[in-house]
This record gives C-alpha cells, sequence and structure tokens, in this order.
C-alpha cells in the first residue's frame, strides 16, 4: 500500500469534507472517528501521514500524538483545531508536528502542509533504507576489511593505515579496493556518505 493520509477527526462533516478535498488532490485517504480507532486499525510501518483533530472525547489529539510515539509510529502529524491554544500547539510542535492549524484555514494552506508532511515521511524510509543497505554492506566486510574502514572514513593515507595495521601499503590498497567493492560505492566521498547513515549521532558535551 502506498503512502495514505489518515485523518482522525470526531466531527463527522469535517472527516467528510477533508476526504473529498484530499481526494480530489490525488491523496489516497483514511479515515477515523476517534483516537482509540486509529490506534486499533493504523497498520504497522504504513505510510504517510496523519491530520489529527486537537480536541476529541475520549484520546485527545495530544494523547493520540503521545501513543503514536510510544508504539514507534514515525508518521508525520498535522494538527487541526477549532480552538487551539499556544501551549497546545507549543506542545504538539515540541513532540515533532509538522503543523497546528487553526480553523478556519484554507484548502491550500491544508494541502500545503499535507504535502510538507508525506515529503518528510518520504525522506525518513528513504534514510531508513539507506541505513538497512549500508548495514548489509558493512556485514559483508572480513575483520581487516572493516579496519581499512574506519581508517580510511577518518581520512587517513594508506601508508598511515598501513603503519597502523603493521601491514605492509599494497596490502592496504587490496584491502581497501575490497572494502570499496563490498560497499558499492565509487568515491572516498560516497563512502563517508554512506558511513554516516549508520552512525549514532553525537550528543553534546556537557561542560
Amino acid at each position: 500500500m502506498g503512502p495514505c493520509v489518515s485523518v482522525v477527526d470526531d466531527d463527522v462533516l469535517v472527516r467528510s469534507s477533508l476526504d473529498r478535498l484530499l481526494q480530489s488532490a490525488g491523496f489516497a485517504v483514511r479515515t477515523f472517528s476517534s483516537g482509540q480507532a486509529f490506534l486499533e486499525h493504523r497498520g504497522e510501518g504504513a505510510s504517510g501521514c496523519i491530520l489529527i483533530d486537537l480536541s476529541m472525547p475520549g484520546l485527545d489529539g495530544l494523547a493520540l500524538q503521545r501513543a503514536l510515539v510510544q508504539k514507534g509510529d514515525s508518521r508525520p502529524v498535522v494538527f487541526i483545531s477549532g480552538r487551539g491554544s499556544i501551549p497546545s500547539s507549543v506542545e504538539a510542535m515540541k513532540a515533532g508536528a509538522v503543523d497546528f492549524l487553526t480553523k478556519p484555514f484554507d484548502d491550500e494552506t491544508l494541502l500545503g502542509a499535507v504535502r510538507v508532511a508525506l515529503g518528510k515521511d518520504r525522506a525518513a524510509r528513504e534514510a531508513d533504507a539507506g541505513r538497512v543497505a549500508v548495514d548489509a554492506h558493512v556485514a559483508t566486510l572480513t575483520p581487516r576489511e572493516r579496519e581499512v574502514l574506519d581508517q580510511v572514513v577518518a581520512g587517513r593515507l594508506n601508508k598511515q593505515i598501513a603503519a597502523e595495521l603493521g601491514t605492509a601499503e599494497k596490502t592496504v590498497k587490496v584491502h581497501r579496493a575490497r572494502m570499496m567493492r563490498k560497499m558499492q560505492v565509487d568515491s572516498l566521498a560516497a563512502l563517508v556518505r554512506a558511513w554516516t547513515l549508520v552512525q549514532p549521532p553525537k550528543t553534546a558535551s556537557k561542560n
């Protein structure tokens, strides 16, 4: 199933209106009358984005957003609200919402927010796929090729790597060529770009 815009709103007229608008713009749409209904039928690993009404009985918009985070559902969220407050919008954006739209909003504003959200979802999924591919390539390296990889991405020259590993420079060249082939890259720049995909983010040091 391709990317889908999920609309979560307890107002049947709003759901119907958004459904028509989004489908007329070419988007696949699913609608849900409550946050609980969405959680029960959201679909594991589904792609797309979610339009969530802030004020709903039972599980409100912010509570639904928190539940999605806990479940590891990373689809971008756009909030819609008839009486949004600044604290609510701040909380939503801090939790990763793409936008917070207060009714009444025009059609193009909503469609623009949806396009941005879908773009973020697509970029995130492409990055995830890239990380999986790089991890698979790294898994094919021998221990020595992995050592050479670490040295190469650190910016060291072949002769420096040879001295570090206690081997001949020509041997390093052989390992380096094999490593580059297994990593499916043809330049140092491409290797570094691939390697950065699988590195954990650096945390700021505390003084």
